[in-house]
């Protein structure tokens, strides 16, 4: 179990450098524009995640007593509870440090509501029609609402900062790999939940993107309460 933890912390981290934001985009028109290439990320973790969950329960059951008996890397609290939350946190506290975002705070908050609806709504429907077993016996284990949330979160504040802070990606999809880790290491979750968990967050929010009118249309609004002092 500890080995496929340290592969899924490895598979993670290199989520990093593969999805932060690279195009060049003018003042003048911030949209987050379509690519069929920025499906690819999220479509393969879910793909991953099928693929794996029956894998996944034969190595749960060969597993699940162990950890239980010698308390695996002793995660046995609520630490993903919070921390899932912490790209959100992000999301308005870095402008309000003074880092320059991609959109005004109203698109920016109206982007997070689509996001959310979207990512939650699809959550909610496959834990239930699904209602999967969790490692630990208890229910709805796929996907990972968790892990779901906090790439969803990640992504938004990736899109946002990346552009002007290239270590903001690094950051954003570190935690949510942690989120993701925990979910595993508490027994919340099987490998494939967590994995599909990932896609399902990044692409709900880029299609929150991607559908978003900007009725706004400015790239920093005048009035701004999240406005940094600096710029």
């Amino acid at each position: 179990m500890k080995k496929w933890l340290g592969a899924l912390m490895l598979f993670f981290c290199c989520i990093s450098a593969n999805a932060q934001p690279i195009d060049s985009i003018a003042v003048a028109d911030r949209r987050f524009s379509f690519r069929y290439q920025k499906t690819y990320l999220p479509a393969g973790l879910m793909a991953a995640g099928i693929l794996l969950k029956s894998q996944d329960k034969n190595e749960a059951k060969n597993n699940v007593v162990e950890a239980e008996s010698k308390g695996l890397l002793g995660f046995k609290n609520h630490v993903s509870d919070y921390a899932q939350f912490l790209p959100y946190v992000g999301i308005y506290a870095f402008e309000w440090l003074g880092m320059k975002p991609k959109t005004d705070w109203k698109n920016r908050t109206a982007i997070l509501a689509k996001g959310q609806l979207l990512n939650l709504g699809l959550v909610y429907l496959l834990k239930k029609t699904t209602n999967q077993t969790r490692p630990d016996g208890t229910s709805f284990s796929f996907p990972s609402g968790h892990t779901a949330n906090a790439f969803a979160g990640a992504t938004m504040l990736s899109i946002e900062y990346g552009e002007h802070h290239k270590w903001v990606p690094y950051a954003a999809y570190g935690v949510a790999t942690g989120v993701g880790v925990m979910r595993v290491a508490t027994d919340k979750h099987y490998f494939s939940d967590v994995l599909f968990g990932a896609g399902l967050g990044i692409l709900s929010m880029k299609i929150a993107y991607w559908t978003h009118q900007y009725q706004w249309n400015k790239s920093n609004s005048e009035t701004d309460p999240f406005l940094g002092s600096i710029y």
